[in-house]
């Protein structure tokens, strides 16, 4: 039997030493000892009825058995599918009911409000985190050896949600293929190995921290220092015995801003990768004459995983995402004919290579949108290539903003402030910001004479939406600018209100 991603990224440490994961709190633990943990894991879902192919809705903490529980729903041959620890339980139960797992994973803090929210479905619910943690505690008495399922490349791995600026969130659905390819082309690209050691403060429950970070270290048999989230104290401790850090462009403002952090205390580091929102030129100047590295910026969607990357032998131009990555093609087309652009024009980004997903779960008219008959993907973002391929992205079709890595979609906050009384029409956009890349921004307008407050609208957002959501102002005004067809002018209100 074979299983394309398990054969590739955990079946060769079931008998290595080396430690795997070294978490803050001062455990490691080992390649073998993480496998039999897998194995253990695998069983409980076995148990809980989870077949080839089912999903299953994973809402946990940031600990090694969550880890350890990704890794035995490849082994089960299972759909792995994370959520953001912050949703709300609106935004969980529109997941559940459109993803319809078979198990559910999350917080044991959280598990009365899961079972309340999914009264009426026979979905089994299981819990990691505490010392009462239902998945751990049944995994502790299973077998630590459980033989894989059979899963050819083009099968499932993952199914990971993605916002439009228009409906509810996508699924793009991941295959083995898709996640194996994209580990292999970054481990070779930046030369990762068994020597090196990783600083891990992303959230796993992203494509960044989840396949980029950990698949690459898994392939390469590198130490992983698990952080529970980004603590700049922790990462300066860590970072004279580390060779690697993986973060967004937050990590690095926020480690610049500390006078702790000098170039005597990385003199041990080889690599610095920025991704998941555009880093500011300044940025990458300040780091460079700080601490004499230059920041490896890469480029990467939920559907896609890692598309492009600036070169760890070669120039790393700041504002430019670098050159696809071996067996992914990207190219500039026009939005409106699909033909392809000359060097140097402004256009769509599309990609094309065995890293872009399979499409989106039940949507097949929007995957059909999205996705050509000829394999490559219409990303949404607009940008240029040089005469060499080296790819800048200028824009966004779409009005998404990205705030400390994480993607956010105009219309689903419009959508909640245009619900509350004396609101007339509200329009969200983004902002630069040295720390978040992006900054929520809203532009309300009220009924006129009417009563409406700023702490009204922060109420009903903070009920309804993820705190990484929240807009951080509020800007009152008589009307929403607009151009001759209507169409309210974003950009204007991103001129008037940025720094």
């Amino acid at each position: 039997m074979t299983n394309t991603l398990y054969d590739a990224l955990f079946a060769p440490h079931e008998r290595n030493p080396a430690v795997f994961l070294r978490c803050d709190d001062g455990t490691a633990l080992r390649y073998d000892a993480f496998l039999k943990r897998a194995a253990q894991l695998a069983h409980v879902l076995k148990n809980a009825g989870v077949q080839p192919g089912d999903r299953i809705v994973v809402q946990a903490p940031k600990l090694s058995d969550t880890i350890a529980l990704y890794a035995a729903s490849v082994q089960a041959g299972a759909v792995y599918l994370p959520l953001n620890t912050a949703y709300t339980e609106a935004e969980l139960g529109y997941f559940i009911e459109d993803a319809d797992p078979s198990l559910i994973v999350c917080d044991a803090k959280n598990e009365a409000a899961i079972n309340m929210l999914i009264s009426g479905r026979a979905t089994p619910v299981l819990t990691l985190g505490g010392s009462s943690g239902s998945l751990s505690l049944a995994a502790n008495d299973m077998p630590d050896s459980f033989t894989p399922v059979d899963r050819a490349p083009d099968d499932l791995a993952a199914l990971l949600y993605t916002s439009g600026t228009t409906g509810r969130s996508k699924g793009a659905m991941l295959s083995h293929k898709n996640l194996l390819s994209n580990a292999i082309s970054l481990t070779n690209l930046w030369e990762i190995t068994n020597q090196d050691c990783l600083i891990h403060a992303l959230p796993i429950f992203h494509t960044h921290g989840l396949f980029v970070a950990m698949n690459t270290s898994l392939l390469a048999g590198a130490e992983v220092r698990l952080h529970t989230a980004f603590d700049v104290e922790k990462v300066l401790s860590d970072l004279p015995s580390a060779t690697l850090l993986m973060g967004v462009p937050t990590f690095y403002t926020r480690l610049l801003s500390d006078t702790g952090f000098t170039e005597e205390l990385v003199q041990n580091m080889r690599l610095f990768v920025s991704g998941s929102a555009p880093l500011l030129a300044e940025t990458h100047r300040e780091f460079e004459a700080r601490t004499g590295h230059r920041i490896l910026e890469r480029y990467g969607m939920t559907e896609t995983n890692m598309i492009t990357s600036n070169p760890y032998d070669g120039e790393r131009v700041a504002g430019t995402v670098g050159y696809a990555l071996p067996g992914t093609e990207v190219k500039i087309t026009d939005p409106e004919t699909g033909k392809t652009l000359p060097a140097g024009d402004i256009g769509m980004i599309e990609v094309r290579g065995d890293n872009v997903f399979k499409g989106y779960w039940n949507m097949p008219v929007k995957t059909a949108e999205e996705l050509r008959a000829s394999g490559f993907f219409l990303t949404g973002d607009l940008g240029t290539q040089s005469q060499d391929g080296r790819l800048a992205i200028v824009g966004r079709s779409k009005d998404l903003i990205i705030s400390g890595g994480y993607n956010i979609y105009p219309k689903e906050i419009e959508d909640v402030l245009n619900d509350v009384p004396g609101v007339v029409e509200s329009a969200v956009f983004g902002v630069p910001n040295a720390d978040f890349g992006e900054s929520v921004i809203a532009a309300v307008v009220a009924e006129p004479n009417g009563a409406l407050t700023e702490q009204a609208l922060k109420d009903s957002v903070a009920s309804k939406l993820a705190r990484f959501k929240h807009p951080r102002a509020f800007k009152f005004m008589d009307t929403l600018p607009r151009n001759t067809m209507g169409k309210v002018q974003k950009n204007v209100l991103r001129e008037a209100y940025g720094p």
